[in-house]
């Protein structure tokens, strides 16, 4: 079944703490969206990342979004108490435009995320 419109609304603002945490470069709005035991997987700048959210949170607090940091949020699918969100991230850090794929669980009544996976575009890559 489908989901109504006001549950794409919250997924959407769910996200948007994400967004904020990445361009500010704050990890504080994340950490309410995150669960403890997220996992986050992707490559930046070519070496492999992958295990606890620490290490998303970790870059988040060192490099800000910077002055031409931009995103967007897709909300691709929800249904009842699942949603996949894409984020697109242009200039994190003024260099790295990123995709990024975030699943969640409606948890007790919350949009929570469970797992990160993101795409560094190739064109951003510095080895």
């Amino acid at each position: 079944m489908r989901a109504e419109l006001k549950e794409y609304q919250a997924v959407e603002e769910a996200a948007m703490k994400f967004v904020k945490s990445v361009a500010e470069g704050d990890s504080k709005y994340a950490r309410d969206l995150f669960v403890d035991e997220a996992v986050l997987f992707g490559y930046l700048d070519g070496r492999l990342e992958h295990g606890s959210i620490e290490q998303f949170y970790h870059n988040v607090d060192t490099v800000a979004g910077g002055d031409n940091f931009k995103a967007r949020i897709d909300v691709v699918a929800v249904e009842e108490t699942l949603a996949v969100v894409r984020v697109l991230e242009e200039g994190w850090g003024n260099r790295i435009d990123f995709t990024d794929y975030l699943l969640l669980l409606k948890i007790s009544g919350e949009w929570k995320c469970v797992a990160k996976a993101y795409n560094q575009n190739s064109n951003t890559i510095q080895k």
